[in-house]
């Protein structure tokens, strides 16, 4: 089984290109020290297109394909989500989604906290094991409630993405949707919405 996982929920654009095995490519762009606004659109389709050529794998035999969901930057999501539902709607395969903490979680014990920088001094975080919850939820940076000490992550985000997908791929759930965990700012259109011809 081949997997193909993409994340693009910080500035950076991560794609992987695995099976059971391991990784067979990957490639990751942009970050933190990259200047300007996130390049992600133009970014997303070339990785992909990297990665294959790497590996020597065409995409028609992807057998599945994992993406970040977030939480993260709003557009970033976005893209990835869209990227992702179309490649798996074009090739008849399924689409995994997985939040940023699941993945930062990968290979680490239980119980374990995951925290990850948002906005100004925000941030997600999660806690995994025995009674923990769901779902990422956002706090002030200075303020998260007790538990476990945030634990750093083992394994790339694209990665991680990457052997999740591959784990879920018999039973994948919804199909992937970006994780938000507050509104966007965009305010929807005033305008009435056009007609749509049959």
């Amino acid at each position: 089984m081949i997997v193909l996982a993409i994340d693009t929920a910080t500035r950076r654009v991560g794609v992987a290109l695995g099976t059971a095995d391991g990784v067979l490519a990957s490639v990751e762009l942009g970050g933190a020290a990259a200047e300007g606004p996130p390049r992600h659109a133009e970014q997303l389709a070339p990785a992909i297109e990297f990665v294959c050529d790497q590996a020597q794998i065409p995409l028609a035999a992807i057998d599945v394909i994992g993406v970040g969901i977030g939480p993260g930057n709003f557009t970033g999501i976005r893209i990835a989500v869209a990227a992702a539902r179309g490649l798996a709607l074009s090739l008849g395969i399924p689409a995994v989604g997985v939040t940023a903490t699941e993945a930062a979680s990968l290979d680490l014990p239980r119980p374990c906290r995951i925290v990850l920088p948002l906005r100004a001094d925000q941030v997600a975080w999660q806690d995994f094991g025995q009674g923990a919850g769901d779902h990422p939820q956002q706090s002030a940076a200075d303020a998260l409630p007790p538990g476990p000490a945030p634990a750093l992550p083992r394994v790339p985000p694209a990665v991680a993405i990457a052997r999740i997908a591959l784990a879920r791929r018999a039973d994948p759930g919804r199909r992937p949707a970006p994780f938000y965990l507050r509104p966007a700012d965009a305010a929807p259109a005033r305008d009435a919405s056009p007609l749509i011809l049959p």
